[in-house]
């Protein structure tokens, strides 16, 4: 199946029910991860899937997993691990509105930074699909909570991510804790030992799936630096927010209190914004993504605990206040616009201390160069060949 090949999902032998759902969620098309893992999941066979972020795993595993379920069996038949309690949040919400029409389908979620009972009591509701970070995963079954010997699908989302933080050893004993016949599908945004080794280990002949970047699936970012010294980048940020071509912005920062000060000196500006890191309790991040999803406040000042798998479709900027420690950070934040097929924007506020970590990343992008924009002697904003970046301006 080429990638360029526009598959429908109607095409795909998917249950009534579940085409409805995705019709109500505005979906006629498939994308080329979904194209090609959709068929291949429902065949049986073990995936590792190799995808840029936004290009719809959520649909391409979910799908498969609903066609999968028995109605009457009341244990956990399929398992979602996701590395973040925003990405599991995330992967649930999707999977219930692919749901909609599927009664008696029931599915939790489990997490860290939610009350124990909270999740004890979603799991006494029997879900047959469970989606659920490692660590609280191992908590549920240490407490003879969660079992998984009746599991016949596991997934594990942002494979690379996950076992990058640390949770090897966590996703290692969930994996043994199903039967050895179940399906394994992996997704990842890149390869790395780790990846390849549980791969190894634990698939039987995967399927490997590999979707580059191609011009029809790869989002649509404008990508701009701005030289700007420390003591100029709120000045130089404040700029752009008050451009008024962007109503809906992320920040990024590096540290929980540079989000926190930015923040506040924002919102003492007038600016309507509100920020997210790993300090604030879970309850009010919740809140938080969930009104600016909604567009109750137009800027999120954030850490990277936002960069990865939260689908807010809407957002029309990007801003790295901080350029990222890790190469593919970068890639990850801007990534957070330009989905959905709608066009974006990533500006990086850049010191002359950044440059040679910028040359990294520039690196790392492999032929991706941003373009540089100056501001001139009366503040005005420019491009290279010096017409004003706003046009009205």
């Amino acid at each position: 199946m080429s990638e360029t090949e526009t598959i429908r999902f109607d095409s795909l032998d998917i249950s009534s029910e579940v085409l409805r759902a995705v019709a109500r969620m505005g979906f006629t098309e498939a994308t080329p991860v979904q194209a090609q893992t959709i068929p291949v999941m429902m065949a049986g066979h073990d995936v590792i899937a190799i995808a840029p972020t936004g290009t719809g795993k959520t649909c391409a595993f979910g799908i498969p997993m609903l066609e999968y379920l028995q109605l009457k069996d009341d244990g956990i038949q399929e398992l979602v691990l996701a590395p973040t309690r925003e990405l599991a949040l995330q992967i649930a919400e999707e999977l219930t509105a692919l749901a909609r029409f599927i009664p008696g389908a029931r599915i939790a979620t489990l997490y860290g930074g939610q009350p124990i009972k909270k999740q004890l009591a979603a799991l006494k509701r029997k879900p047959q699909i469970l989606v659920a970070t490692p660590g609280r995963m191992l908590d549920m079954m240490e407490r003879k909570q969660a079992r998984l010997d009746g599991v016949h699908t596991m997934v594990i989302d942002e494979a690379d991510e996950m076992l990058k933080m640390g949770f090897v050893k966590d996703v290692t004993k969930i994996i043994e804790a199903t039967p050895s016949d179940r399906q394994l599908v992996m997704f990842s945004a890149t390869t790395n030992q780790d990846v390849m080794t549980i791969s190894w280990k634990y698939q039987y002949r995967p399927v490997e799936i590999t979707i580059a970047a191609v011009d029809e699936n790869k989002p649509e970012i404008a990508q701009y630096v701005i030289d700007a010294e420390r003591n100029d980048k709120e000045e130089r940020l404040e700029y752009l927010l008050d451009s008024d071509e962007y109503h809906r912005v992320m920040i990024f920062t590096n540290t929980k209190f540079m989000t926190d000060r930015l923040c506040r000196q924002l919102q003492k500006q007038g600016y309507k914004a509100e920020c997210l890191h790993g300090d604030i309790p879970q309850g009010k991040r919740n809140l938080t993504m969930e009104a600016f999803k909604k567009g109750k406040f137009p800027i999120l000042v954030c850490t990277d605990v936002a960069a990865r798998g939260i689908d807010v479709f809407d957002v029309e900027a990007v801003i790295n206040y901080d350029l990222p420690t890790e190469n593919e950070y970068y890639t990850h934040r801007i990534g957070r616009t330009g989905r959905a097929k709608r066009h974006g924007v990533a500006f990086t506020l850049m010191s002359f201390q950044d440059s040679v970590r910028m040359d990294e990343i520039l690196r790392y992008l492999q032929g991706e160069q941003p373009e540089k924009l100056e501001f001139d002697e009366m503040g005005v904003l420019r491009h290279a060949n010096g017409t004003p970046f706003f046009d009205k301006i």
